[in-house]
């Protein structure tokens, strides 16, 4: 997924000749497809029904691809807002009572949901290259045999102004229109509005589609872990809406814990400490530790307790810290890392995500993935300071884009004249948060740790599962982990979240082995806990 002109921590996340298998579909042609001068503000749908096999079963299904339209509040409840695209995909011969439904989007914030969609959990999913830059178009598009529709009516959201989605400015003046459209992106595009959105689809959904009574999960990807912790606990304490698990992919939920520009935020070491288990994993991979250990597990074990001890203690130091004491320090993040200690004593002890994806590998002019660390390409600028592309975004990116532009028009009928937007086009995306409960201030550093804390009190039988990749520096996975085990919520609600780490990076589906493991760990969870007898 390729970065959004946005500021630094927003841009941190940002995640033919086909083959296809024959699936009978057929398409219900009284159904209206949206049509290139359809009014936004009247939603569309094209329903067609295919075949999918999962790990050896065949599931029948109907796809709805459509539009459902959002409204403003209070004295605006009538006026449209957002006309929000999806596709939902429900088992044939289902009771919806029992039927799981899972409501699944990727992040950015503003991106489009092409890659759980295309990558993860969709009957198609197209074929890349496991570690390095897949090749030009045709591409090929195959039966996915882990699409979660064996556990699951699956419905991938694209948020507002991005894919099909667009925000809605209908006035007839111009000049209103355009003051309109101004209006609509302020309450929109930002932490609060952006939760308050995908709330309103959901249970827009819930009604069109009979669900109510249905077992409920989030899946967020990404800007989408954030996304889900808003949404969860306006589920549950503004539409009295409980939902029975909420699945994160790649979490943020603090920004502060990012290890994307963590220099312009000095004092909070954090970032440094919690990226490091990920630096050594990434190191290991490409071979370009010292003295490499028996394997990855070992490796981080011993790193994760140096990077919450002695170098924590380093840091906390600050320029208290003796030089012979800093040298030391410095020879040990070498031995983890790969870098020279001499590099690291010249950074303070303190590099950057940026910085380690150029440095990591320099020797031979080629950058580290940020997304997805396994994967490297030639440096842009060998002697910049930090990396200025992201090569598995290269690398892979074209494929999903164009494999889905195909898809939706041929398979699911619809999209013909309109452009399907990989972002949205923002401009600037509010970071500020009000937590729940707080009279404070909004927060102008996003922390929603607390939205997902008060979700889970309120609902203390909701469960929760989270899902990295040691290779992910959008959002290292201790990072990730450290988040969790510092909610503040009760010690018997700690036993409500899992863990579950892949030897893949941010799209933990990009490498198929993990894809697997996810998918089989996924639909467990959602057994687990769909409240239905089996």
């Amino acid at each position: 997924m390729r970065k959004l002109p946005l500021a630094a921590a927003v841009a941190a996340l940002l995640l033919s000749t086909a083959v296809v298998a024959d699936t009978g579909k057929k398409h219900d042609k009284e159904q209206p497809a949206n049509a290139p001068d359809a009014a936004l503000v009247k939603p569309q749908s094209s329903t067609s029904e295919g075949s999918v096999s999962v790990e050896g079963h065949g599931i029948n299904y109907k796809a709805v691809a459509g539009t459902l339209v959002l409204h403003g509040s209070g004295d605006k409840e009538h006026e449209p807002t957002v006309s929000m695209f999806y596709v939902a995909y429900f088992k044939k011969g289902a009771k919806a009572g029992e039927r799981p439904v899972t409501f699944i989007y990727n992040g950015g914030p503003g991106s489009a949901t092409v890659w759980l969609h295309m990558g993860a959990f969709g009957p198609r999913r197209v074929v890349t290259a496991d570690d390095t830059h897949t090749p030009a178009a045709p591409y090929q598009l195959v039966n996915n045999s882990y699409s979660l529709l064996d556990a699951s009516d699956l419905v991938f959201i694209d948020a507002p102004g991005a894919g099909f989605s667009r925000l809605i400015a209908d006035d007839k003046d111009p000049a209103k229109r355009a003051e309109q459209m101004k209006d609509r992106e302020k309450a929109i595009y930002g932490v609060d509005g952006d939760g308050h959105a995908f709330a309103q689809f959901i249970t827009q959904f819930l009604s069109k589609y009979g669900r109510w009574n249905s077992p409920k999960y989030l899946f967020g990807e990404s800007y989408g872990t954030t996304r889900s912790a808003v949404v969860s606990n306006i589920l549950t304490n503004e539409d009295s809406v409980d939902l029975n698990g909420v699945i994160l992919l790649s979490q943020i939920l603090s920004f502060d814990n990012s290890i994307d520009g963590p220099e312009t935020n000095p004092g909070v070491d954090q970032p440094y400490e919690l990226a490091l288990p990920t630096y050594a994993a990434t190191a290991y991979y490409h071979h370009r530790l010292p003295s490499p250990p028996a394997d990855l597990d070992t490796l981080l074990s011993e790193v994760e307790q140096f990077a919450t001890g002695e170098y924590a203690q380093a840091l906390m130091a600050g320029s208290t810290l003796d030089a012979a004491r800093k040298q030391a320090i410095a020879e040990k993040l070498h031995q983890y890392t790969g870098l020279p200690a001499a590099y690291w004593v010249k950074a303070n002890l303190r590099v950057s995500g940026g910085m380690f994806e150029h440095e990591l590998q320099a020797n031979d002019d080629t950058t580290t993935g940020r997304l997805d660390t396994r994967f490297s390409g030639p440096s842009l600028d060998p002697l910049s300071k930090e990396s200025e592309y992201d090569p598995q975004s290269s690398a892979i990116s074209s494929a999903y884009i164009a494999a889905f532009n195909d898809y939706v028009r041929k398979d699911l009928k619809f999209g013909d004249g309109q452009h399907y937007r990989e972002y949205a086009d923002i401009h600037h995306w509010d970071m500020s948060h009000k937590a729940p409960g707080s009279h404070e201030a909004l927060q102008q550093s996003t922390n929603v740790m607390p939205d997902l804390a008060m979700a889970m009190k309120t609902d203390p039988d909701l469960k929760v599962m989270l899902n990295g990749g040691y290779y992910d520096l959008a959002t290292p996975f201790y990072a990730a982990e450290y988040e969790m085990h510092h909610l503040p919520i009760p010690d018997s609600l700690q036993q409500n979240i899992s863990y579950h780490w892949y030897p893949s990076g941010h799209m933990v589906y990009a490498h198929e082995p993990s894809l697997k493991k996810l998918h089989d760990n996924v639909a467990r969870f959602i057994e687990s806990t769909d409240n239905v007898k089996h």
